[in-house]
């Protein structure tokens, strides 16, 4: 089997893939610095006589899946296959594998990093030292910035996947509460209360969004949620933004009615002349799109596709 890889993929990864399932052809995405097009794709997958796909960010559109019906797979290295024309694969008998939780612990660990930053008003009082504010009145800091501890806060999980667990499972020992809201789950530890929708916003600190983009999610943070949160709570949204109405956030945030949000996603990237009301509000902490991006996720992503890759292969020498 020819294996076109358009991913980030360590050595260590092709490695494995050859010497279990035949040649690896490695053209990382990163090289053309963006993601293949579709046009460019098809001509990719036909100029190396590929038999199956690896890629990331790529437009693996209905029209590249029915160009190359020979493929035996199509792996995706990211949490959901957004990417891709699943359905198209589907029909066409191409399974199709991803990689979830590969950003979980990168995700968890900004959302730490930025939620405890708004609460103790750390870049507030980064930017005042270096406009040097202090002056001889040594309290004026300690009294101007003073914040908030993490430690005895209710987090409420909107979506309770694999980064709401392990955001949970790095926040219950400060000690932190958990709620979610995950209609789906019917198993999970019992230390964690699953709840409805409109508790988690009444009733949380910080209210955090670990929503997929589905037609039912789509929208589904709307002003009547967003009024149910405490005057000094905050909404964290590290996952997709379309699932937030993005005017209802905006209003709340510009009239004070919530302490702050910690906001990595927006309506548009880059983003456009509303986005930027919200960035550049006072109380809102906004990362560019980043919550996933560190070295190790690629590494992640390589173990689990790989993990999956043999088991299917497995599975077919069976049959």
């Amino acid at each position: 089997m020819r294996i076109l890889i358009t991913a980030p993929y360590h050595e260590r990864g092709q490695e494995v893939l050859a010497n279990t399932l035949g040649e690896v052809i490695y053209r990382p995405w990163k090289d053309l610095g963006r993601a293949f097009h579709e046009d460019e794709l098809i001509a990719l997958l036909k100029e190396t006589k590929a038999e199956a796909l690896i890629t990331e960010h790529d437009h693996v559109t209905a029209k590249v899946i029915q160009a190359n019906p020979q493929l035996q797979f199509i792996g995706v290295c990211r949490g959901t296959p957004s990417n891709v024309a699943v359905e198209t694969a589907k029909e066409m008998g191409i399974p199709v594998f991803h990689t979830p939780a590969r950003n979980a612990q990168a995700v968890a660990e900004l959302f730490l990093a930025t939620v405890i930053d708004l609460m103790r008003n750390t870049y507030a009082g980064v930017a005042w030292l270096k406009g040097k504010n202090w002056t001889d009145d040594a309290h004026t800091s300690y009294l101007q910035f003073k914040g908030n501890e993490l430690a005895g806060k209710t987090i409420g999980m909107v979506g309770f996947g694999a980064v709401g667990q392990r955001i949970a499972s790095m926040v219950e020992n400060f000690p932190c509460y958990i709620k979610f809201y995950d209609p789906y789950l019917e198993v999970f530890d019992a230390k964690y209360t699953k709840t409805s929708l409109e508790d988690i916003f009444e009733s949380c600190d910080i209210v955090s969004i670990h929503l997929p983009v589905t037609p039912s999610t789509i929208g589904m943070i709307d002003k009547s949620l967003i009024a149910k949160m405490k005057p000094e709570a905050i909404f964290v949204n590290t996952a997709r933004a379309s699932v937030v109405k993005r005017d209802d956030l905006l209003e709340a945030l510009e009239h004070n009615r919530i302490r702050g949000a910690v906001l990595d996603v927006f309506d548009h990237e880059p983003p456009d002349e509303k986005d930027y009301r919200i960035i550049n509000l006072p109380n809102v902490l906004a990362t560019p799109h980043i919550a996933g991006a560190t070295h190790e996720v690629e590494d992640h992503h390589v173990e689990i596709m790989n993990s999956r890759i043999m088991k299917w292969f497995a599975q077919e020498k069976v049959n």
